[in-house]
């Protein structure tokens, strides 16, 4: 006869039950772990993700706010705008103000897409 195989009494009758195998509070115990394990999973990189895209949308600010600052350290002036396609969601500020040092300017470049905003200074000469 098989090892795995065990007589329980019942009723003067004998029933063939497996002693290998998993009950069902075993299976649902299982599920359980698993589904919070994925929910935790699914929630860090959510988050992760959107530290990602925020730190695009700083770098992309950054690197636009040098450019335009390039651009004014040869002419400073004031300006606000809209840069062109792909980077219409970034606005920028331009202001120049005068420092307390004698022939030097100071410009600052404000660069915001949404609620993130890049903020550079830069002195030059008049």
């Amino acid at each position: 006869m098989d090892k795995n195989l065990i007589f329980i009494p019942h009723n003067s009758s004998f029933f063939l039950r497996r002693k290998n195998g998993f009950t069902l509070l075993e299976v649902l115990i299982a599920l359980a772990v698993i589904g919070a394990l994925l929910v935790t999973l699914i929630s860090t990189l959510n988050y992760h993700l959107s530290l990602v895209a925020r730190q695009e949308t700083i770098t992309v600010a950054t690197l636009l706010a040098k450019d335009k600052m390039a651009a004014l350290s040869k002419s400073p002036e004031e300006n606000k705008g809209f840069f062109d396609l792909p980077y219409d969601r970034y606005s920028y500020e331009t202001f120049v103000k005068d420092s307390p040092y004698g022939g030097i300017a100071e410009i600052v470049v404000v660069v915001r897409s949404g609620n993130d905003e890049v903020t550079l200074n830069e002195f030059v000469f008049k």
